[in-house]
């Protein structure tokens, strides 16, 4: 029993967390994340944190997929390209492409990033090409893998070498990079597909 004209409930000044004060340096807003999903974006949480901590280096060539717009289908047409002497052109279209059908399989698990240095010229990856990554893809032994290595991007084929993970180029100039336990190795996704100008 309270007394009569006793408060209860409701705000109290000076009560709860200040303002800013979360682990983040701002406000936080509950939301709910698909199981598939959690894993991804605590290690993008651990990021920011490393970030303020000035522990990590921003990614600027990182990207992710605008699921508001839509890139407009091309034209397909259904004749093959002579790569030797010149074949009669066909004058019709098979059908219209949609690029994003033809390289994104879940768009909310994919995003770009743009490649740097020569490690992966074997596997078709050049300076500047955009990789196609997607998180939803397991990344099993023999796949392409775009992963957070001590704080810096490196993208590698993900081999299994006298019993022992390693981060391998297709470049002989460069060597394995062994995933030792001093290592802090997240991998970020799987590398579906790469988009390279000539």
């Amino acid at each position: 029993m309270t007394k009569e004209g006793s408060n209860r409930g409701g705000a109290r000044a000076g009560a709860g967390r200040k303002k800013g004060s979360s682990a983040y340096g701002e406000s936080t807003k509950a939301m709910r994340i698909p199981d598939s999903l959690v894993a991804t974006v605590s290690q993008l949480l651990t990021h920011k944190k490393k970030q303020q901590a000035g522990d990590v280096l921003d990614y600027p060539n990182v990207y992710s997929l605008d699921l508001d717009t839509k890139v407009p289908s091309i034209p397909f047409y259904g004749v093959s390209v002579a790569a030797g002497f010149p074949s009669p052109a066909d004058d019709y279209i098979e059908k219209r492409l949609d690029l994003n059908e033809l390289l994104i399989n879940k768009p909310a698990a994919t995003f770009f990033v743009r490649a740097e240095g020569e490690s992966m010229l074997g596997a078709g990856i050049h300076p500047d090409d955009i990789l196609v990554v997607d998180r939803s893809v397991h990344p099993s032994v023999g796949k392409i893998v775009v992963c957070a290595l001590d704080g810096e991007l490196t993208v590698k084929r993900l081999r299994s070498k006298e019993g022992q993970l390693v981060l391998a180029p297709e470049n002989p100039n460069y060597p394995d990079i062994p995933l030792k336990g001093e290592l802090e190795m997240v991998i970020w996704g799987v590398v579906t597909s790469v988009i390279h100008n000539v």
